[in-house]
């Protein structure tokens, strides 16, 4: 029994050599490990020894078993290091060859210059306030002095969800949420999309975006709202642009007026951008009413302010020299590669 155990060690040491997967390892410890493997079968035989041999040949065995272990042990090492090392050799990648170029989008006109109206105001202080698209109909015209069946809506037809809730004309609610949560001083900005009821052509679409402003403050005059409106037209329209006031009527603001800058195609003197004018309107502004800071729960005895708003798209269309308003809609990639 002695040399048949040496025998088996010496044959399952060799074979370990030869065996290069994972698998044939596994069916080589059943072979001789396992309980109908060729080791078990010998020590099976051990009842027929004598008293004096068993010890001799149980200890043998043992060392058999534990050599065959530890070769499994090594050899299964062995081929998961082989493994590892030619899957690596297989995904290796070549830094030489050339990847492959990833088209990276640009900004849409509309952002561009919405981001930099959005700087012009933070450098002069103001916070950006933001507000629902679907809102209600008293913060989108009764705050704003507007009460039901006013004429003055008619101006701003929209789009109605119940008699109460429609999406908003302006960003203008906005301004009438933040009045309630917020005490002065108050100097805001709110950028957004709006809704009205428009037939769609060159200048006009449904969908368009605005920018509204709105301070109020202990003293605040017409002046202060010039001086901005001068910092914020040199800033988008180049250091020689002037501005001009003529006098509106908006029901949010008294005084109002509609603000002109000077054409920024010719400078003032008369083109075919301005017609001929040598101004062009780009947006509306005035002293907040007494009624817009009553219902937004500021004393006008106390407080006074100025709002104005203007429409990002046609100050893009403007800028990029863009003639019809439905390009910026329809998402043609080769209109938009050009900014």
């Amino acid at each position: 029994m002695k040399q048949q155990l040496e025998s088996i060690q010496k044959k399952a040491l060799e074979k370990l050599e030869t065996i290069q997967e994972l698998r044939e390892l596994e069916d080589f410890r059943v072979a001789y490990l396992g309980k109908k493997g060729e080791l078990t079968s010998i020590l099976k035989g051990m009842g027929s020894l004598s008293p004096e041999e068993r010890p001799v040949i149980g200890q043998l065995a043992n060392e058999v078993r534990n050599a065959l272990e530890a070769g499994i042990a090594a050899a299964k090492e062995r081929l998961i290091k082989a493994a590892r090392e030619e899957k690596i050799r297989q995904e290796t990648l070549d830094v030489t060859m050339p990847g492959r170029a990833r088209k990276l989008g640009k900004k849409h006109p509309i952002t561009l210059v919405l981001d930099e109206i959005k700087e012009i105001f933070l450098g002069m202080g103001y916070e950006i306030a933001e507000g629902p698209e679907v809102e209600l109909d008293y913060f989108n015209f009764e705050a704003l002095n507007m009460p039901r069946n006013h004429p003055a809506r008619d101006t701003q037809d929209t789009f109605y969800i119940t008699e109460d809730v429609l999406l908003r004309t302006h960003t203008s609610p906005v301004q009438a949420r933040y009045m309630k949560d917020h005490k002065p001083p108050i100097r805001i900005i709110c950028p957004g999309r709006v809704y009205r009821s428009d037939a769609v052509d060159a200048t006009h679409s449904p969908i368009f975006h605005q920018v509204e402003g709105l301070v109020v403050d202990k003293g605040v005059t017409m002046g202060d709202l010039v001086g901005t409106l001068q910092v914020f037209a040199k800033g988008v329209f180049g250091e020689n642009t002037r501005i001009r006031l003529r006098p509106h009527h908006f029901n949010f603001t008294e005084p109002s007026a509609e603000v002109d800058v000077s054409c920024w195609g010719c400078g003032g003197t008369g083109c075919r951008i301005c017609k001929g004018e040598g101004w062009i309107e780009i947006l509306g502004a005035g002293m907040v009413h007494p009624n817009v800071l009553r219902a937004g729960g500021i004393d006008p005895d106390v407080y006074s302010g100025f709002a104005f708003g203007l429409g990002i798209d046609r100050i893009a269309m403007g800028k990029f020299g863009i003639d019809d308003m439905r390009l910026l809609f329809e998402n043609d990639i080769r209109f938009l590669r050009q900014f």
